[in-house]
């Protein structure tokens, strides 16, 4: 067994003049480019600030007698017997 180097894997071509093209080059995993760098990070973190918005309006609807009054007519509707 022929072993390659350690930067060059053993290459066959699977059609003519494939040898001659550029060799392809991996980037590296993870690494974004230019000003792109903490853009997950700030995705991440205006979402969850959505949601923690949504979720402190929601209590703010749910803790109000109104709603409260129509949720447990619901849930009273739903539970009697015909």
């Amino acid at each position: 067994m022929v072993h390659a180097e350690p930067d060059r894997a053993e290459v066959r071509e699977i059609y003519p003049g494939a040898g001659k093209a550029d060799p392809v080059r991996a980037r590296r995993p993870g690494r974004l480019l230019g000003s792109e760098g903490g853009m997950a990070t700030a995705e991440y973190a205006i979402a969850t600030l959505a949601a923690v918005g949504f979720a402190g309006i929601l209590v703010f609807i749910m803790r109000s007698d109104e709603v409260r009054g129509f949720l447990l007519n619901l849930i009273r509707t739903a539970l009697a017997l015909p």
